[in-house]
């Protein structure tokens, strides 16, 4: 057993009633958002036409695009936009994510409704943990989801490299309680460490570990704003953060050789 994940149930069990009244207030109070609209598209930076790549985009509420109105000015379509400038090309991109979804739902629901084929995706980008968080599964049952995800995944696309973002940073959620935050902030990262061990038994299949602050991407990004500029209803993100999150994603991808040389591969193979 995770030993944080141990001390961590020990020290919840005495607040899970508060915990559970909290959590009914704070569903009462955040406004229920609708998902982005267009699930696919082609980025806008000025790439080489000839230089072509796809990407799929798997998960849950935030790749959803809950929060913004269309998925081009949210996540995907922000990274597709700063991908295809860093690496000269046209890059094609679709969404398959559900609020809601945890990653037992993404293997079950999502993945059979994929309709591409191997030779037409480069990469996979995978956002979740949120909901795993909310529903409070247990470390060794999200590493098994998370193992068959993999699976499932590279039964129909053995070649793309599949990409793991950061989990959502629950302790910054204005919306929720110092309590909430601290119980469900904490099961977030435990979570991620788990996801990091899991994804290391796999080839080109990876996770971007680093833990989300708004400090720290104010600080990167020169972003000068009031925290609750980063959300939208104080759980999902706002068009500010999707764009951040994109971008500092997009350097993860860039700076990771392997991944990198991948894609530049795949680019000069088509």
């Amino acid at each position: 057993m995770n030993l944080k994940y141990f001390f961590g149930i020990l020290i919840s069990i005495p607040l899970l009633p508060v915990l559970y009244f909290q959590g009914k207030q704070v569903r009462q109070k955040v406004p229920i958002l609708p998902e982005a609209k267009g699930t696919e598209g082609v980025s806008v930076s000025l790439g080489n036409p000839k230089n072509k790549l796809k990407i799929l985009a798997l998960g849950e509420s935030t790749i959803a695009g809950v929060g913004v109105k269309t998925h081009q000015e949210g996540f995907t379509g922000t990274l597709a936009n700063e991908l295809g400038a860093k690496l000269n090309a046209k890059i094609t991109w679709k969404v398959y994510a559900k609020s809601g979804c945890t990653a037992k739902n993404v293997t079950e629901k999502i993945i059979p409704k994929i309709k591409e084929n191997d030779n037409d995706i480069d990469a996979i980008v995978i956002g979740l943990g949120g909901n795993d968080a909310f529903t409070l599964n247990t470390p060794w049952k999200w590493k098994r989801h998370i193992r068959e995800l993999i699976f499932a995944l590279r039964s129909q696309f053995k070649n793309g490299n599949i990409i793991f973002t950061n989990m959502p940073p629950i302790k910054e959620f204005p919306a929720f309680t110092p309590i909430i935050r601290f119980v469900l902030g904490n099961l977030a990262e435990i979570l991620g460490e788990e996801l990091e061990d899991v994804v290391s038994g796999f080839e080109n299949v990876f996770y971007h570990s680093q833990t989300i602050t708004l400090q720290n991407w104010s600080k990167k990004m020169n972003i000068d704003t009031k925290p609750e500029d980063f959300f939208s209803d104080g759980v999902h993100p706002s068009i500010l953060t999707y764009q951040t999150w994109a971008k500092d994603f997009s350097d993860f991808v860039m700076d990771n050789t392997t991944i990198r040389t991948s894609l530049q591969q795949r680019i000069n193979i088509k």
